[in-house]
C-alpha cells in the first residue's frame, strides 16, 4: 500500500468516526434540552407536556447511543454520560412529583452511575417543587417529598466507592445534603407560621362569637 492509499484508508475511518460523533453529540444535546424543558413543564404542572418531552429525550438518547455503538472511545468520552444523567434526573423528578413509583436503572436502560448522579440532582428540583407547595399551603405533601429526599440521600451516601468508579457522585451527594437541610429548615418555618396563622384565626373566631 502506498501513502496515498494509506491516507485514504485512514481518512475513511476518521470521517466515519467524525460523522458518528457529530450525530451522537447532536442527539445527546437534544436529549438534554428535552429533559430541561420537561422539568420546566413539571414546575408549571403541565404533566402531559412533560411526559411527551421525556419520551422525546429517551428517543434522542437511544439515537445517540446507536450512532456511537461502533465507537467505544467516543461513546465513553463523557457527553453521552451527561445526557444519561439528565434523563435520570428528569425521570426521577417526574416520578416523585406525580407520585409514581421510583424508576430503576434497569427500567430506564441507564448505567447505575448516571442514574445515581441524576438522583442526586433531582433533589434540587424537588426542593423547588416543595417551595411551591409551601406557598399553596400543601404541607402534608411537602413532608412526604422531604421523606423521599431523605430516603434518596441515604441511598446515595451508602454508595461508598472511589470517585473513579462513581464519577463525581460524592460531591453531588454533599450538595444534595445541604439542599435537604435548607429545605427542611424552610419547611419547619412554614409549618410554624401555618400553625400560628391557624391559632390566630381560631382566636379571632372565638372573639367574634363572644358576648355583645
Amino acid at each position: 500500500m502506498d501513502l496515498n492509499e494509506l491516507g485514504a484508508s485512514i481518512r475513511a475511518v476518521l470521517d466515519d468516526k467524525t460523522s458518528a460523533r457529530e450525530e451522537g453529540l447532536s442527539n445527546a444535546r437534544s436529549a438534554t434540552r428535552s429533559c430541561g424543558n420537561a422539568i420546566r413543564a413539571m414546575h408549571r404542572y403541565e404533566m402531559d407536556v412533560a411526559s411527551k418531552l421525556l419520551d422525546d429525550a429517551q428517543e434522542k438518547l437511544d439515537s445517540a447511543r446507536s450512532a456511537l455503538s461502533d465507537h467505544s472511545d467516543i461513546y465513553h468520552a463523557g457527553f453521552l454520560h451527561d445526557a444519561e444523567k439528565e434523563v435520570a434526573e428528569a425521570r426521577i423528578t417526574y416520578a416523585l412529583v406525580t407520585g409514581a413509583g421510583l424508576p430503576t436503572p434497569a427500567s430506564l436502560g441507564l448505567p447505575p452511575t448516571a442514574f445515581l448522579k441524576g438522583m442526586a440532582e433531582s433533589i434540587g428540583e424537588l426542593r423547588r417543587h416543595i417551595l411551591d407547595l409551601m406557598r399553596h399551603g400543601e404541607l402534608e405533601r411537602c413532608e412526604e417529598l422531604l421523606g423521599a429526599m431523605d430516603d434518596m440521600y441515604y441511598l446515595l451516601v451508602s454508595m461508598d466507592y472511589p470517585d473513579g468508579i462513581t464519577m463525581g457522585l460524592r460531591r453531588l451527594t454533599d450538595v444534595a445534603r445541604s439542599i435537604i437541610e435548607r429545605t427542611r429548615g424552610d419547611f419547619t418555618t412554614s409549618a410554624i407560621q401555618n400553625s400560628l396563622r391557624a391559632a390566630l384565626q381560631e382566636h379571632a373566631a372565638h372573639l367574634g362569637d363572644g358576648p355583645r
